[in-house]
């Protein structure tokens, strides 16, 4: 089974192309700028219309298997060591 890593943020399109470009980031970064996503998956910060940095760990059914939240999420060995015990292989 293969892994694929998305990012989302709220911010715009063009400011998370400047993120990407900034860091190297080499996954795609899609934008939630109307917080539809954020707010379905209960990390939207709705007083400041921010999203909680959040990593999630989905199933090739969809089903959310592995969290982590707050400044650790940054991290992705959790992701990474969650995605292997799924089955995942490689990085796509």
């Amino acid at each position: 089974m293969e892994t694929q890593i998305l990012g989302i943020s709220v911010d715009s399109p063009f400011a998370n192309k400047r993120f990407a470009e900034d860091l190297g980031v080499t996954y795609p970064l899609l934008s939630d700028f109307q917080r539809t996503v954020s707010r379905l998956y209960g990390v939207l910060d709705e007083e400041r219309g921010v999203a909680r940095r959040t990593t999630f760990v989905l199933d090739k059914e969809g089903i959310i298997r592995y969290i982590e939240q707050g400044a650790s999420a940054i991290d992705p060995s959790g992701a990474r060591q969650a995605c292997q015990l799924l089955g995942g292989k490689r990085e796509r």
